[in-house]
């Protein structure tokens, strides 16, 4: 009988796995510290913001997770490969890849500036690029494969009315790296795939979780159109994190999760 007939959760056990995370200070970038730090990886977090990112490591490090944290975003190729290397000096290798940063900058596309919309595209796209060629090629070199999970959105496949031209057109290429690169390091042994909420709360959407009229009505309208009657939560994208990060999806790869509610089936 194999191994994981006898014990199906060794399929999820990442324990001793070494977590790169960007963008730890957000949202869903803490969250992930937290799961994998919590399901016992050891973590390097890095982060722009400086005060958040210790906030979030020291809450790792008392639940019991060996943490590297670097006060540092991943906005050039030199920035990347400071990141895997202080992993490598730190813990020896690098197994998970986690991209949690990015932006969004709401304007219609009259009156957004070609540097606004390009800044998206650096902070979303090429950075989550630049990330995921520096762990490949030190996961290439480990031969032991190894996950990559970028961060997407439900807006990666569907339009938005309201001034979403540039995070639309970010979030599809994130797919479209997602893909291509699950082809490209298909045979390699490390899969490359993406989640993609739709709403969940974190701070640059607190305000559609609001009581007030304008929140409600909203809120009211975007729901209409989630089969599961609600608005996401950072713990809805636990599992399929723990998923992708894990043996469980050894055979999954190039795909876009879609944590969403049902807000993309509709």
């Amino acid at each position: 009988m194999s191994d994981y007939l006898k014990n199906p959760l060794s399929l999820f056990d990442v324990k001793g796995k070494v977590a790169v995370i960007t963008g730890a200070s957000g949202a869903f970038g803490a969250l992930a510290a937290q799961i994998l730090g919590n399901a016992g990886c050891k973590l390097v977090l890095t982060a722009g913001k400086k005060a958040d990112l210790d906030a979030v490591a020291k809450d790792c490090v008392a639940s019991g997770a060996e943490v590297e944290a670097l006060n540092v975003r991943p906005s050039s190729e030199a920035a990347c490969e400071g990141i895997v290397a202080a992993a490598i000096k730190r813990f020896g290798r690098v197994d998970i890849l986690v991209v949690a940063s990015g932006k969004n900058d709401v304007a219609k596309i009259v009156d957004m500036a070609p540097e606004r919309f390009l800044d998206v595209m650096d902070a979303n796209v090429t950075q989550s690029w630049l990330m995921a060629k520096a762990c490949s090629k030190q996961m290439l070199a480990q031969g032991q494969g190894g996950k990559i999970v970028l961060m997407s959105s439900a807006r990666g496949l569907l339009g938005h009315p309201a001034g979403y031209t540039a995070y639309c057109a970010s979030k599809s290429a994130v797919d479209g790296i997602t893909k291509a690169l699950g082809c490209e390091l298909g045979p390699t042994g490390i899969t490359v795939n993406a989640i993609a909420p739709t709403v969940f709360r974190s701070p640059l959407t607190a305000w559609m979780f609001e009581d007030n009229d304008n929140a409600k009505a909203v809120r009211g309208g975007f729901l209409t159109r989630v089969p599961k009657g609600r608005l996401g939560e950072p713990e809805d994208l636990a599992g399929p994190l723990l998923f992708l990060a894990s043996k469980a999806s050894d055979f999954y790869t190039g795909h876009i999760l879609y944590a969403d509610g049902g807000y993309t089936a509709g």
